[in-house]
């Protein structure tokens, strides 16, 4: 399912809605809010429509304004379908953060990892968000990790050497991904679900600057 800015998603507590499907021991289902903020061309909407549809097109065109999709999947007996809205990062579109990030339970604030501007960025859109939704768990997403590696070694070491900052300061998870070359995209999704549940995850963390870095502390 897509929508745009201009549709109302169902009102969730805390960005959470629970629903029981029968009695003792049927399957439960509950709806999980995620927001996705950073500059225009990060990737965002690749990354969204690679999770949701398993596909990658190097012309997507920009989102405007926002939109948003949804994907289901099994955890136990409980059906979790995620809720993910996309911002537009184009200027003219900041002003509608609100509507993405109200009732969110996480907001990946994402960055190219080959344009070091575009993680100075996360800033602004930190601030933004925190002061629409204070209790969201936020991730730090850098995308296009397959191009990042192609960077001069002192140029990625920088990247990461600020990146790293970026989420020790804002107490977020902190993964490398790539939309084009399915590299920790469901992985983001599954550390979502263990941060909001406080659920064990069997996802290694990986701290090697010469991999695409997966680390978290929960």
């Amino acid at each position: 399912m897509s929508g745009s800015s201009s549709e109302k998603a169902v009102a969730r507590d805390g960005g959470a809605e629970a629903q029981e499907q029968g009695g003792d021991g049927e399957t439960q289902s509950v709806m999980l809010k995620v927001a996705m903020l950073g500059e225009m061309e990060v990737g965002k909407t690749s990354m969204m429509v690679k999770y949701v549809e398993g596909t990658f097109d190097q012309d997507y065109i920009q989102s405007l304004g926002v939109t948003f999709e949804e994907k289901t999947i099994k955890v136990r007996n409980t059906n979790i379908t995620f809720v993910i809205w996309d911002v537009g990062g184009q200027h003219q579109f900041r002003g509608l953060v609100p509507i993405a990030c109200n009732d969110a339970v996480a907001i990946l604030f994402m960055f190219d990892l080959t344009r070091m501007h575009s993680l100075e960025r996360v800033k602004e859109w930190f601030k933004k968000a925190r002061k629409e939704n204070k209790t969201a768990f936020p991730f730090l997403v850098g995308t296009k990790y397959d191009l990042f590696v192609d960077l001069p070694e002192e140029q990625r070491l920088g990247i990461i050497k600020k990146a790293r900052k970026y989420a020790k300061a804002m107490r977020a998870a902190l993964i490398f991904s790539s939309a084009s070359h399915s590299i920790n995209v469901s992985k983001i999704f599954k550390l979502v679900i263990s941060r909001v549940f406080g659920l064990k995850t069997n996802i290694e963390p990986c701290h090697d600057v010469n991999a695409p870095l997966v680390e978290f502390d929960f």
